[in-house]
């Protein structure tokens, strides 16, 4: 099975771990996922600094084999919301609740394009220790470290 992800993954954390591991689990042993990454440009749209795409896909690369995952995977290059999604025969899209909307506008323009759509795999966000998602925006506040674990002030 070919199952795609994407995100800007800076800082890499529990959530994005979840949502990496869920991609894997669902490609299975003999699976392939590719690993969309927002490129520097791209990333600018964030609301808080983001790290260089080189260290950020050194941080994901790192994840990726430390995991030991036995489906293959791939990394591409993210310019856009929407990555090669649009054109590439794949099987499945995990997502996150924060970015359903855009898994459910990739199918509706694969449908006008006559192109087959695919299942959408949304996983829940994971919670910090205060009830609230762990996001990169709240690690990048100091509000909680990667692992969604409250910084006292």
């Amino acid at each position: 099975m070919k199952v795609m992800v994407g995100g800007t993954f800076d800082p890499l954390h529990d959530g994005h771990q979840m949502l990496l591991s869920r991609a894997f689990e669902i490609a299975g042993q003999e699976g392939h996922v590719v690993v969309g990454l927002c490129s520097d440009a791209f990333a600018k749209r964030k609301n808080h600094p983001v790290r260089s795409y080189e260290k950020r896909l050194q941080e994901l690369i790192s994840f990726l084999q430390r995991c030991t995952p036995q489906a293959t995977w791939e990394i591409e290059e993210l310019s856009d919301r929407f990555g090669s999604t649009l054109e590439s025969s794949f099987d499945v899209l995990v997502v996150s609740e924060e970015t359903i909307k855009t898994a459910h506008e990739i199918n509706c323009i694969r449908h006008e394009q006559g192109r087959p759509c695919v299942e959408i795999h949304q996983i829940r966000c994971v919670l910090a220790e205060d009830g609230k998602w762990i996001s990169s925006t709240r690690i990048y506040r100091g509000e909680i470290d990667r692992h969604g674990k409250l910084i006292s002030s």
